[in-house]
């Protein structure tokens, strides 16, 4: 897998030296994204090179830069360790603490009447806290990422990624919380008897099956918002990917037949919003039978692997094995989407070549379109669950934000993550 790498390289102060440098990066086809010198003395200069590289695939690189005449690497860094360095969160006073009278207003004495109002009006807690605006992202460790079942500590840079984009994009605090455990029973009481704590609870990376019932129970024995980003944030942003794809090439999306490789979260989830959406005939994939018989009881078909290429006029793929649909399975006119991150069950250039109208990979389909969004959408509305409509709402948002050759828009558009709030909350109010 190709990392982002920060490497200091020290060549002579000439003419072409640089250059030489640069010449081996362009024979490992490798991207510089950054360059700048850092040092410079009368015939030494120091770069500062940024650049991706797979540390297997690219074993001899290093090699051929320290071969070069008058060159030497002097350091390097791994950027993406450097942006994690003392954690990506945390928790800022909004009051301000300058005097003796703002320390008693906002601690003792002062803070016992606001107790005592929430004692009184349990409902002042959502003016006089930050609870309205404070969720819960919650995993067991399980399913973390595509790397599996790593344990929930593990599991906390992707937590804490998930806060920063909650604060960034949708101005909501976040908590992750890790429950050391994969008894399904533990999960679901840790999270209830939490619960007060919080408006709404994101569950993330748990593995398939047990998402599934952790997720419905929390449902029905919580009056907040509950929902497993990797079913139905990656569902929302997959119907809107669809929803942009097939209306470019003139496709009706509910009258496709509609193939799903994969039925674990992300796989399930997207089948049954887009069977709830009105698409009339899907096929499902998977290795185990019970995920198969899973699809069935809402409403899809299971299928083989070569049936389900064959028959299909959209495909989404969310295995985890790399290069698993084969150029010669891809069908004239095709639409698919091979959503496994990083590297795909077919890369869309491949694709295309063997006569898909449309491809596109999990890097182009990303679910942080989906969940701030979401999540901002509900909390205003002040609604104790998540409906499909609101999910709806949230892929159509997305599909009418696109711009000019996108299958979605960009995630780093705030306009688009407002537009998806407004969307959901709209739903929600039902208007």
């Amino acid at each position: 897998m190709k990392i982002p790498e920060t490497l200091l390289i020290e060549t002579l102060n000439k003419p072409g030296a640089l250059a030489k440098v640069l010449e081996v990066a362009g024979k490992y086809d490798l991207f510089v994204d950054n360059m700048r010198s850092v040092s410079l003395d009368q015939d030494r200069i120091t770069w500062e090179m940024t650049l991706e590289y797979d540390a297997e695939e690219h074993a001899t690189f290093i090699d051929d830069i320290n071969a070069l005449p008058g060159v030497a690497l002097k350091g390097k860094s791994d950027r993406v360790f450097t942006r994690h360095e003392g954690g990506k969160i945390e928790i800022a006073s909004k009051a301000p603490i300058q005097s003796y009278t703002e320390l008693r207003e906002i601690y003792t004495p002062g803070v016992a009447r606001v107790c005592l109002a929430i004692q009184k009006n349990p409902e002042l807690a959502m003016r006089y806290t930050n609870l309205a605006n404070t969720i819960a992202i919650v995993t067991n460790g399980t399913a973390i990422l595509g790397l599996g079942h790593i344990g929930a500590v593990a599991g906390l840079p992707v937590m804490e990624g998930k806060s920063a984009l909650f604060k960034h994009f949708a101005n909501i605090s976040c908590i992750p919380i890790l429950i050391e455990n994969t008894e399904k029973k533990t999960v679901i009481e840790t999270v209830i008897n939490i619960a007060p704590s919080f408006a709404a609870i994101q569950l993330e990376d748990i593995a398939a099956p047990d998402c599934f019932d952790i997720e419905t129970q929390l449902r029905e024995r919580l009056k907040m918002p509950v929902l497993h980003d990797d079913q139905h944030g990656t569902a929302v942003v997959t119907l809107g990917a669809l929803l942009s794809a097939t209306n470019r090439i003139g496709m009706d999306l509910k009258a496709a037949r509609v193939g799903v490789i994969g039925l674990g979260a992300a796989g399930l989830g997207i089948s049954r919003l887009l069977l709830g959406y009105g698409v009339r005939e899907l096929l499902g994939s998977d290795l185990s039978a019970g995920e198969v018989q899973r699809l069935e009881k809402i409403g899809g078909k299971g299928s083989d692997l070569a049936g389900l290429m064959k028959k299909s006029e959209v495909v989404v793929a969310t295995t985890g094995v790399k290069g698993l649909i084969k150029a010669e399975m891809v069908q004239k006119g095709q639409v698919i989407l091979a959503l496994t991150n990083p590297d795909p069950e077919i890369e869309p250039s491949v694709a295309l070549q063997a006569g898909a109208a449309f491809a596109a990979d999990g890097k182009a389909v990303n679910n942080v379109l989906a969940f701030p969004g979401l999540f901002r959408g509900v909390l205003d509305a002040r609604v104790d669950h998540f409906t499909d409509a609101m999910l709806f709402a949230a892929a159509e948002a997305l599909a009418s934000s696109c711009g000019e050759g996108e299958i979605l828009p960009r995630v780093l558009d705030q306009s688009v993550h407002d537009k998806v709030s407004h969307a959901v909350f709209t739903a929600a109010k039902g208007h």
